[in-house]
Formats: structure tokens, sequence, C-alpha cells
């Protein structure tokens, strides 16, 4: 590691310091999450650094509707005053975190230690760039000298840590229980196409929560390397609370939006159909997919609410060529959507004009919310809304938080959801659940 410069004495900083070198070695992910502090944090996205966070040098949060601008407004007095020196911009201080789908969200079971809103400046974070890794070290009110020597001491740790050994098995699941059962859902899929039938509604995004007992202590490490193997064009996550008494962790295909100078990158992900066991069958199924009115006609309503969600914001708004995408265990029809930015808009203006989605809400979205509250018998929290990091910039990335579970002690609690139009049919919408349970569902069982 090359030289640090003065070990004097220097004076205390009011604000943030941030020292970063690069590693001489890329240590092993897993191991390096192994050993982090909680609350640890983890981000990892197609095109992206992958981000490993261990401790918190400062959290933010925020609660209700005002949340996202609570968070913007703490986050820029955070980043205004300070003494940074990245070395790389992708060693750059970045705050980690999500927010709560609803408006009204409180720490209720198991959401406890997971606010309105949270955002983590870990106090190291390590970050894997192409064939690097460099090490990040924040303090707030520290001096510069206290900085640089946690620095040394942590790159010393990085570069001997020990082989983490194989992945091993899934925990195992010992037992299961339901929020919704198949009756239940019957009834709330039926009430909701009457309503949409009588023009209540256009669309609503009806979920069911899971609740999984395990048989084993979850390891985070390996599960998050698993998903990264299965689901390698995937956003992958981790959030911990401040105890690191469990963890919210996915591997979603949804990206909310990315923004980078003034481009802005998001699309709309929306109709879904399995797998199949030959690539012959897995053509058939995504020729039908695209075909299907129901699919088609979810898929339309999202991209065209993206759209004009955007708008406002935007000099140009550019929609790429609908296409398929596949996964493990699903396909879905994609559409890409970019922008040009009028302004220079922080990350967060966005993530709140497009949060939520009609892919993960509905339309229209206060109609949609309201018969979410009433309909669904369990706490949404942060499933199925923005997760995601940002700079002092204002330029950063966030995705839908589905594909997602809350781990707690023994327990992992599943969540999934689909849309749900005109002529839904429940049986197929409950199949539809089912299937997008598997991604975290195989990685327990």
């Amino acid at each position: 590691m090359e030289p640090l410069g003065s070990e004097k004495a220097a004076p205390r900083t009011r604000g943030l310091v941030s020292r970063a070198t690069k590693l001489s070695t890329v240590p092993d992910r897993r191991a390096v999450l192994s050993v982090a502090d909680s609350p640890r944090t983890f981000w990892s996205a197609p095109g992206e650094a992958t981000v490993i966070g261990s401790g918190s040098a400062t959290t933010i949060r925020a609660d209700g509707p005002d949340r996202f601008r609570a968070i913007r407004e703490a986050a820029t007095e955070l980043f205004s005053v300070g003494d940074v020196h990245a070395g790389a911009l992708a060693a750059r201080p970045r705050l980690f975190g999500g927010f709560a789908f609803h408006d009204e969200h409180t720490e209720t079971a198991p959401w406890e230690g997971y606010p309105g809103a949270k955002f983590v400046l870990p106090r190291t974070q390590v970050t894997y760039a192409g064939e690097e890794a460099w090490l990040t070290v924040n303090g707030i009110g520290a001096t510069p000298g206290a900085v640089e020597r946690r620095l040394e001491e942590a790159a010393d740790q990085f570069e001997t840590l020990p082989d983490p050994g194989s992945v091993g098995t899934p925990p195992g699941i010992a037992g299961r229980t339901r929020t919704t059962s198949e009756a239940e859902w019957r009834e709330s899929v039926v009430a909701a196409t009457d309503r949409i039938a009588a023009g209540e509604l256009r669309k609503v995004v009806l979920a069911q929560a899971l609740r999984t007992s395990l048989e084993r202590p979850l390891s985070m490490p390996a599960t998050l390397t698993r998903l990264e193997r299965r689901y390698p064009d995937c956003y992958r996550f981790l959030i911990e609370p401040d105890d690191g008494s469990g963890g919210f962790f996915g591997a979603t295909p949804e990206r909310l939006v990315g923004r980078s100078g003034r481009t802005v990158e998001t699309g709309a992900l929306a109709g879904t159909t399995g797998r199949g066991d030959t690539p012959e069958e897995d053509e058939w199924l995504a020729a039908e997919l695209l075909a299907d009115e129901k699919n088609v006609h979810e898929h339309e309503l999202v991209a065209d609410a993206v759209r004009s969600q955007l708008a406002p914001y935007a000099a140009s708004v550019r929609t790429g060529e609908r296409s398929i995408r596949r996964l493990a265990t699903v396909q879905h029809i994609e559409t890409p959507i970019t922008a040009e930015l009028t302004d220079d808009e922080h990350v967060l203006d966005l993530v709140e004009a497009l949060h939520p989605t009609p892919a993960v809400g509905g339309l229209p979205p206060t109609e949609a919310l309201r018969t979410i509250r009433d309909t669904e018998p369990f706490e949404r929290g942060w499933y199925a809304a923005p997760v995601g990091w940002f700079d002092a910039a204002g330029y950063g990335s966030f995705a839908v938080a589905i594909r997602s579970a809350l781990a707690r002690g023994p327990t992992a609690t599943l969540f999934a959801g689909v849309g749900i139009v005109e002529d839904s049919d429940p049986d197929r919408e409950w199949d539809e659940v089912q299937l997008k349970y598997r991604p975290i569902l195989d990685e327990l069982e």
C-alpha cells in the first residue's frame, strides 16, 4: 500500500473524513462479508461495482410521506462538509439503504430495525471494480490521521483473510406458514377484478408472504454467493438492522432507476411465464408470453406509467425494444427506458417520482395502494420498495426489492406478488406467485 502522508496531529474535522486505497490483493467477497461488523451492507448489480459495507460511520433515518426529501436533505448536509480522498471513482463514499413501500409504515414485526427510510454510510467498505479491489474507511468528526491509521490496519486485515472454504448447503426448511390461503386469495383477486371491471382500478399488484422455519442458521455470505452464481444478471442486496439481528436480502431482476451525469436508465419489467425444460420449450413459452393479451396489457401499463413519471424531469425519453428477460426460474417481458435530464436532479427525486411503479403497485396509484392496504394481511415493509445507493453528487442506483426475504433468527419470511388486471385468473395468479418464491426458496431448502 502506498504511503498515506504525514502522521502528524491534525485538527478534528466537523464532517466526513474519508480515505481509500487500492488493495494489493483482491480478497474473497464471502470472506470479507464474514468478518464485517454489523450493520453489514452488500450491493452487486449488472455493470456496476460490487460493494461490501462493514459497520456504520453514520446512519440517517426518516419516516412518513416526506422520507425521500428528508433523506436527501440529511445526506446533502452530511456531504457538504468533509475531507474526502477517494483515489478512484469506485471507492468514493456512498450511502446504502432503502425505503418502506408504504408512506405510513411502522416498525412492526418482522420489520423491527427497518424504519420508513434508512441509509448507512459504512465505516469500512470494500469495492470490487473490474479486476481491482479498493478499501475505503469513513469517519465522522474524526482526524484525518486517525482515519488513515484505520485504513492501514484494515488493509492489512483484508490482505490476509483466511480461505472461507466451500459454500456449503442451504440451511433447510423445517416448516412453512402462509399469510394467505388459496380460498382467501381467490376472494381477493375476484374482488380486485370486479373493481377493475367497474372502472375503479386499472391494475393492482397483490402479494403474499411465506414464513419459513429454518433447520440450521442462515449464513448470509453463503446465501448471497449462491444467489450470485444463479442470478448474476440481477440486483443482489443485503441491508441489515443496526444490531445485525437479521437481514433483508434478495436478487431482484427489476431496476427502478440509475443516474449518472444527466443520463437516467430505468425500464418496465412485467409479464411472467416459466422456463422450459429444453431451449425449444423456452422459446415457445417466450413467444406465448409476448402474444398473451393479459401479460402484454399489464406490461404496457407499466411502460406507459414509467415514461409519464419521468417526463417532468426529462429533456428526452427513449424507449428500447421489447424483449424477453430470462432468469433461472422465470421469463419476463422487458422494455428498457432511457432519459436525459433537463436539470441536475438528485437520484432520490427520481426514486420518489417512480415509486411505486405499476409493476409493484398499480393504477391509479392512490386507489391501488389503498386496495393493497385493505387486502393484504401482512406488512409489506421494505418489500417491493426502492433499495440501493447514492453519493455526494446525487448519482446512484436503485432496484425494486422483489424476489426478496427478511431473515431474523431461525426464520426467513419470503415475499412475492403478481399484477391483477381485468382478465386475471385467480388460480393462474396463485401459481405465478409460487413461481416467484423460487429464487429465494431454492437457496433455503
